[in-house]
C-alpha cells in the first residue's frame, strides 16, 4: 500500500517561522507513522517561488525575485532538516521541470474547454495573492488575515470555469465523508460550495514574476494554479530516471492551514477533474498558531523562531510541543512560557523520569536484564490500558487526529508512572518473597516503555530511538503490548530531557 503526504509549499518572501515548522511536523508525523506500518511512503514539501508576494518582497529589498528565492529557499530546506522531517523530496517551483509539468496540465485544461477570456473586477490582497469575494472581506474592505486595505483591481484575463464543477465537488464530498478533516472544516468547504461557485481568475496580465500561460504568452499564470500543481509535477522528477506518478498519485493526505482551505478543498479538486486527474483522497486542515490572539505571521511580525527552540532544547521537544499544545485542527496560543511548562512537566518529569528510574531499577535489582514475565492484568483494563494502545493510535492517525493520538500515548505514560507508585519496586526489592512480583513489575514497565517508544517515533524520533536502543529493541515497526518477552540486557542512559536551568 502507498501513502503520499504533502505540505503546502511555502512562500520565499521571508524566512521560515514556527507556523511553517508546525505544518511540516504534522505531515512528518503521518509519514513516519505510515512507514512504521510497512507502507510505501512518499513525503513532499517545498517552496512557492512565483507570484506577487515574492515579487513585492524582492522589490522592497532591491533584488530580483529569483535572487530572493535562491536566498530564502535553502533556509526552508534547513528548517525541514533541523526539525527532523523525513521528506523524500523538496520541490522549488522555479525548477524548469515543474514549469514543464504545469504547462502540460494547464494545456489539457484549456483543450478540455474549461477556460475562457473575460474581465475580472474585485478586491485583491497582494499578500494572500487572492481575490476576495464579498463574503470574505474584513471590516472596511480589508484582508481578514493580513489586516491591510484591499486593492480594487480590474483587468482582462483568463478564467477557470470553477462554476461548472459544483456538482462534481458535491458528489466528491458526498462519497467521501472524510475528504476534509476535521469535520467542521469540511462543513466550511461545503458551505462555500453550497453558496454557489464563481469562475476564478486564472491569469494576471500585469504580473511579471510568474509562469506564462502555454496558450497565451502575454499573460502570467495566477500563482495558485502554478503552486497547487507542485503536488502532481514533483512525482515526475523527484527521483532521477523514474516517474513516481502511477505509484503514488493521488495524494493520500494533504496537510495545510485553514487560510488556504478554499484553494485546496474547492479549486484544487475541480482543477484536477478538469485535467482528467483523480483528486486527493483527503485533506487535513489545521488552525492558526496564535501569539497575542493573532495568527503567527511574517507580515505581522509576531513569530516564534523554531531555530532558537531547537538550539536550546533539540528538535524532539519542539515536535512534541507543536503536536501537544494546540489540538490539531483548532486555533491555539503558543508561547515560550507554554513551551517551557510542557517541557518541564511532561517531557522531563513524566516521560524522562519514567524512563530513567525504570532503567535504573532494572540495572540495580536485576543486573541490567529485563525479567521474563507476563503482562500484568492491571494494565489491561480501563481507558488507559496498555493493551490495545497501538490500535487506538493507529485509528486516530488514520483520521489525522494527531493531538488526540499523542494524548492517547501520554495517558499511558501517566499510567505507567502511577504503576510505579502503586507497586513501589524499591520496597519489593527489600523482600525476597516478592521476587516474582518485582519481576512482573519491572517487565511491565520495560515492555510498556518499549511500546510507547515505538508509538512516539513519529513525534519524537530521536528520543524514541535512544529509548529503544537502551531497551535493546531493534524493531521500529508498531507492536502490541506484551509481544516481547524478557531476557534482554538494557543500558542506562543520561536524562532524556535535562531539567531547565
Amino acid at each position: 500500500m502507498s501513502f503520499y503526504v504533502t505540505t503546502p509549499i511555502y512562500y520565499v518572501n521571508a524566512e521560515p517561522h514556527l507556523g511553517h515548522a508546525y505544518t511540516t511536523i504534522a505531515a512528518d508525523i503521518l509519514a513516519r507513522h505510515h512507514r512504521q506500518r510497512g507502507e510505501d511512503v512518499f513525503f513532499l514539501t517545498g517552496t512557492d517561488e512565483h507570484g506577487e508576494p515574492v515579487a513585492l518582497a524582492a522589490e522592497r529589498e532591491g533584488v530580483e525575485p529569483q535572487e530572493l528565492a535562491d536566498r530564502n529557499a535553502p533556509k526552508f530546506e534547513r528548517m525541514v532538516e533541523r526539525i527532523g522531517a523525513s521528506n523524500d523530496f523538496f520541490i522549488r517551483t522555479s525548477d524548469p521541470r515543474h514549469a514543464d509539468g504545469v504547462a502540460a496540465v494547464m494545456q489539457t485544461v484549456y483543450d478540455n474547454g474549461h477556460v475562457y477570456e473575460g474581465v475580472y473586477e474585485g478586491w485583491y490582497c497582494p499578500r494572500c495573492a487572492d481575490f476576495k469575494t464579498e463574503r470574505e472581506l474584513g471590516p472596511g474592505n480589508t484582508c481578514p488575515i493580513h489586516e491591510i486595505p484591499l486593492e480594487r483591481e480590474r483587468e482582462e484575463n483568463w478564467f477557470f470555469r470553477l462554476s461548472a464543477f459544483e456538482a462534481d465537488l458535491k458528489r466528491l464530498y458526498a462519497e467521501r465523508a472524510d475528504f476534509v478533516v476535521p469535520g467542521f472544516r469540511r462543513n466550511e468547504a461545503l458551505s462555500f460550495i453550497d453558496q454557489g461557485l464563481e469562475d476564478v481568475s486564472l491569469s494576471r496580465p500585469k504580473l511579471e514574476w510568474g509562469m506564462p500561460l502555454p496558450w497565451d504568452q502575454s499573460q502570467r499564470m495566477y500563482v495558485w494554479f502554478d503552486a497547487l500543481l507542485n503536488y502532481y509535477t514533483a512525482l515526475s522528477f523527484a527521483r532521477d530516471g523514474e516517474d513516481l506518478t502511477d505509484r503514488f498519485w493521488p495524494p493520500s493526505r494533504q496537510v495545510l492551514g485553514k487560510d488556504i482551505l478554499k484553494f485546496h478543498a474547492v479549486i484544487w479538486p475541480a482543477l484536477l477533474i478538469a485535467a482528467g486527474l483523480e483528486p486527493p483522497r483527503g485533506l487535513a486542515i489545521h488552525g492558526f498558531l496564535l501569539m497575542g490572539e493573532k495568527k503567527m505571521s511574517k507580515s505581522l511580525g509576531n513569530v516564534l523562531d523554531p531555530n532558537q527552540v531547537i538550539d536550546r532544547f533539540g528538535p524532539d521537544a519542539l515536535r512534541f510541543y507543536c503536536a501537544r499544545e494546540v489540538s490539531f485542527g483548532q486555533d491555539g496560543n503558543v508561547s515560550a512560557a507554554g513551551f517551557e511548562a510542557r517541557y518541564e512537566a511532561e517531557l522531563a518529569n513524566e516521560l524522562g523520569n519514567l524512563a530513567s528510574r525504570t532503567l535504573a531499577m532494572i540495572d540495580r535489582y536485576r543486573d541490567g536484564v529485563v525479567p521474563d514475565a507476563e503482562p500484568d492484568p492491571a494494565l489491561a483494563e480501563g481507558p488507559d490500558a496498555l493493551e490495545g494502545v497501538d490500535g487506538e493510535v493507529r485509528a486516530l492517525l488514520d483520521r489525522a487526529e494527531l493531538s488526540q493520538a499523542l494524548e492517547a500515548i501520554w495517558t499511558r505514560v501517566r499510567r505507567l508512572n502511577r504503576y510505579v507508585e502503586e507497586n513501589r519496586p524499591w520496597d519489593l526489592a527489600k523482600d525476597e518473597s516478592e521476587a516474582d512480583r518485582l519481576d512482573l513489575v519491572l517487565y511491565n514497565l520495560a515492555e510498556g516503555i518499549r511500546v510507547l517508544a515505538l508509538l512516539l517515533i513519529p513525534y519524537m524520533p530521536e528520543t524514541s530511538g535512544r529509548l529503544l536502543e537502551a531497551l535493546a529493541e531493534g524493531n521500529r515497526e508498531l507492536d502490541a503490548f506484551g509481544a516481547r518477552g524478557g531476557g534482554q540486557s538494557i543500558d542506562r542512559i543520561p536524562a532524556l530531557f535535562p531539567k531547565l536551568d
